[in-house]
Formats: C-alpha cells, structure tokens, sequence
C-alpha cells in the first residue's frame, strides 16, 4: 500500500472554493477508483486555512492512475490556484499488511 498526506494552505478569500473542488476530487476517487482505500481531506483546529488531505492506495500503480484521470487533471489546476504556497507532500508506504476497517462506498 502507498500513501500521501499533503499539506496545502489556501488563500482566505479561496477556502470555500477550495474545500468545494476537494469535495469534488473526494467524491469522484471513491466512486471511479476502487483502489483508492483513503481519500480525505481535514482541516487544521490551529488555523482554519490549512487543510491535510490524506490518501492511501492498493499500491503505487493506483496511485499513478489517480494522478493520470482525468476528472484529477480537470479538478487540481483550480484547486492548486487557491493555494497560498506550494504544497507539501510526503508519500509513504505502509509497515506491515493492511489493517484498515475503512471501506469505500
């Protein structure tokens, strides 16, 4: 299993544009993706613009056909121009097998 947690701090004035297209990109992976286990996004208790989407896949291959869809080529130009700075992203790779009780609907 791959991940990523990506940190990403929007401009005040585009927080609801961004949550929206994140809602969007969510909603579009569970359903059109079934080897992506993980996609969510959180907000920051410290500072309401910044948010940590988290995703987590069957395997790097998925994750590379995630990064290819192209409802993911349409959704990310706009969501990256609400962005402040650059994004932060950390992949990961899971330690031991998978344990999740997370299902996709």
């Amino acid at each position: 299993m791959t991940a990523f947690i990506a940190k990403l701090v929007t401009k005040p004035e585009k927080s609801k544009k961004f949550e929206e297209l994140q809602m969007e990109l969510r909603e579009l992976t569970h359903e059109k993706e079934p080897d992506a286990y993980i996609y969510e996004l959180f907000q920051s208790q410290d500072d309401s613009n910044t948010y940590f989407c988290i995703a987590s896949f069957k395997d790097k291959q998925a994750f590379d056909h995630h990064m290819s869809i192209d409802f993911h080529d349409r959704i990310v130009p706009p969501l990256l121009d609400c962005l402040a700075q650059d994004m932060e992203l950390t992949m990961c790779s899971a330690i031991g097998p998978e344990k999740s009780k997370i299902k996709n609907n």
